[in-house]
């Protein structure tokens, strides 16, 4: 199993989620989280007052699926929140060791 973690821009967080179910994903945890990458933030103005915008507003997508669809969710996230501009974000894969349904007990690839 693998845990697939998407930072996205905000507004593409629907199209994502679209693309996820399209291709079968159930299910995934959606966090809102402030970062920045390469383009360091930017500027913007407020009452004729510049001021620096350090982290920027994302979206941060969890989504645990066995190894085999691995493939398949990075190529729908890749395709549904990719603009081409700086900024899309990033997608991180790690092992996922362990997985238990509460409800039922189920583990592992049973309990996605």
């Amino acid at each position: 199993m693998k845990l697939v973690t998407a930072i996205i821009k905000p507004f593409k967080l629907d199209d994502a989620r679209e693309a996820l179910s399209d291709i079968g994903i159930q299910g995934l945890t959606v966090t809102e989280v402030k970062g920045f990458g390469r383009q360091k933030g930017h500027t913007e103005l407020y009452r004729g007052a510049e001021y620096v915008v350090d982290f920027l507003p994302k979206s941060k997508l969890e989504v645990a699926v066995a190894d085999d669809q691995v493939g398949d969710v990075i190529d729908a996230i890749k395709k549904a929140t990719g603009t081409g501009k700086i900024g899309d974000g990033k997608i991180f894969v790690t092992e996922l060791i362990e997985a238990v349904r509460i409800r039922t007990g189920e583990t592992g690839a049973e309990a996605l």
